[in-house]
């Protein structure tokens, strides 16, 4: 009886796995089709439409290498954070100081991101040269990440708390971090950070899409002195 009725089961998930292949069959045929059916007009304003799509990205490119977009660059001092938040649509700002060694485990990490997501501006600041600048953002845990979007601080990224209590994290669970505020173009899951190695100590904080931190920060990362 048993073996019967795996031989059922078996036949059935043929039958499905026969059909999706089937389906995707069809598809292919259909897209043939629709290029076949296209006169010479048609297939050169496809071309054409590609090729400024093309355009328009290396434009946007461009624009974003000339504001300081592709590299992760220290700012001189506080005065300069404003016309850099300005200039550019998603900004994400460390900031950092010297005697904090967690700040250069994300310098680490940014670095890598910076190269990758262009469409974001990533700088660094060092807090001894910004006291005003810190405490109007209430910035009271170092390191903290300042996510800045039109010109507005939209979250805050507060010591590690986010990235598993743990200074070992990986640059891909930062980089869920950030997609989670809609800071960088994320092609993840936001629903769950990539998965990594299970490490003694480490728990991830649950992160809402649109969380924004109040006035004071729950954290278990160290504060300013490290």
């Amino acid at each position: 009886m048993a073996t019967q009725s795996m031989d059922i089961v078996a036949k059935a998930l043929e039958h499905q796995v026969l059909q999706s292949a089937r389906m995707v069959e069809e598809q292919l045929d259909a897209e043939l089709n629709k290029l076949e059916r296209m006169d010479e007009d048609e297939l050169e304003r496809l071309k054409e439409r590609r090729m400024e799509a093309l355009k328009k990205a290396q434009k946007q490119k461009q624009e974003w290498l000339s504001k300081g977009h592709g590299e992760y660059r220290e700012i001189p001092s506080e005065k300069d954070f404003f016309p850099e938040v300005k200039d550019s649509k998603n900004v994400v700002c460390h900031f950092y100081k010297d005697s904090t060694f967690r700040c250069k485990i994300l310098d680490k990490h940014l670095s890598i991101l910076a190269k990758k997501h262009l469409e974001t501006k990533f700088i660094k600041l060092n807090v001894e040269k910004a006291p005003f600048l810190t405490e109007r953002l209430r910035i009271k845990v170092i390191p903290t990440l300042a996510l800045v979007k039109d010109g507005k601080t939209k979250d805050y990224v507060v010591g590690f708390t986010d990235l598993g209590n743990t200074d070992e994290f990986s640059t891909e669970v930062l980089e869920w971090r950030l997609g989670c505020s809609d800071i960088i173009n994320y092609s993840g899951n936001l629903l769950e950070p990539p998965t990594v190695a299970p490490k003694q100590g480490s728990k991830f904080t649950k992160v809402e899409k649109k969380t924004i931190r109040g006035k004071g920060y729950d954290s278990d990362s160290e504060s300013d002195d490290d």
